[in-house]
């Protein structure tokens, strides 16, 4: 099943969370999030774009830190079913696929917070990943259900972490777990 297309009029009531609708809305469908905000270089697919299309965005959250209640976390919770494009020659999920599920899904949950304390409707947030650590659990197989869970931990003045967990709902387990950090970018100021 893929997800709705990115519109105003988007029902998002199948998706948990506290946010207001127009960040459920923004966030709700990866691949047309990402195509709004990246420009296109190249013709043809591309690496994960098939992925991207069946990611089920099922929570988007905001809370403040139990630690720290002055700042706050975002979270998304995605899912999906391992396919054919997603495996190894064992016809387990392969780590690349983990490790890209990791960064697409910790670049929604950094977005989050930033859309939330923004008073603008589509802010511009821009990193790149300096560190990814991903540690291996479990196998998931063709046709297990995972869900990924994205927690962001700190969003510093230059860079921001996140923790990122793949589970198997199919058999109840932890596939991978780990943390991401990515560098902030400048604003990109025009040169007229």
């Amino acid at each position: 099943m893929k997800p709705p297309s990115l519109t105003e009029e988007q029902d998002v009531s199948h998706i948990s969370g506290n946010v207001p609708p127009h960040i459920k809305r923004a966030l709700s469908n990866p691949k047309a999030f990402y195509e709004s905000r990246l420009e296109r270089k190249i013709e043809g697919p591309v690496f994960f774009e098939g992925i991207q299309e069946r990611l089920l965005v099922k929570e988007i959250s905001v809370r403040p830190k139990s630690a720290d209640a002055a700042n706050f976390e975002g979270r998304v919770v995605v899912e999906l079913d391992v396919e054919e494009d997603m495996v190894n020659t064992n016809g387990q999920l392969h780590g690349g696929c983990s490790a890209t599920l990791f960064t697409t899904c910790s670049t929604l949950a950094l977005h989050v917070p930033v859309m939330f304390h923004s008073k603008e409707p589509n802010p511009y947030y821009g990193a790149v990943s300096q560190s990814l650590n991903v540690i291996f659990h479990s196998p998931a197989q063709i046709t297990d259900r995972i869900r990924v869970v994205a927690t962001t931990l700190e969003l510093g003045a230059r860079s921001h972490s996140v923790t990122v967990e793949i589970w198997n709902m199919t058999h109840h387990r932890l596939v991978a777990s780990g943390s991401e950090v990515k560098v902030v970018l400048a604003h990109p100021t025009s040169r007229l």
